[in-house]
């Protein structure tokens, strides 16, 4: 099993219950559970249109025996399953999940790079995962 740790973001519909319904599709995931659930906290959009709604994001600690990828692909489905749409870049969406950390990796890739990149730069993701960690 693989400690992993999650961004959880969304800005449209019910936010709240997107990152409810979020954690429990990846609570159900086969070889999967989460451990530990940080607090909702809101922010600013980060780039992306200007004018699109403020986010609600929060963290998860979760145990897994899914490999990185086999676990992006799933969050990938959950995203669709949720309603995500591939619009701009930064733009709005009903749920954003990513992974942050898993377990002690480093990987540099097109599709996956762990650290996630930019999750230093923003407190939206790093003061939900101090609660987690």
């Amino acid at each position: 099993m693989a400690v992993c740790y999650l961004g959880l973001g969304t800005n449209l519909g019910n936010r709240r219950e997107n990152i409810k319904l979020a954690v429990k599709k990846i609570n159900a995931l086969r070889n999967t559970r989460v451990l530990k659930e940080s607090g909702i906290m809101e922010s600013s959009p980060a780039g992306g249109p200007a004018g699109q709604p403020r986010f609600l994001n929060a963290a998860l600690k979760i145990d897994t025996k899914l490999s990185a990828l086999a676990l992006l692909k799933k969050l990938k489905e959950i995203e669709i399953l949720m309603g995500r749409k591939k619009t701009v870049r930064f733009g709005p969406r009903v749920i954003d999940l990513d992974i942050l950390l898993y377990s002690d990796k480093v990987r540099r890739g097109k599709i996956l790079t762990i650290p996630h990149p930019r999750m230093f730069s923003r407190d939206f993701v790093i003061k939900p995962l101090l609660e987690v960690l």
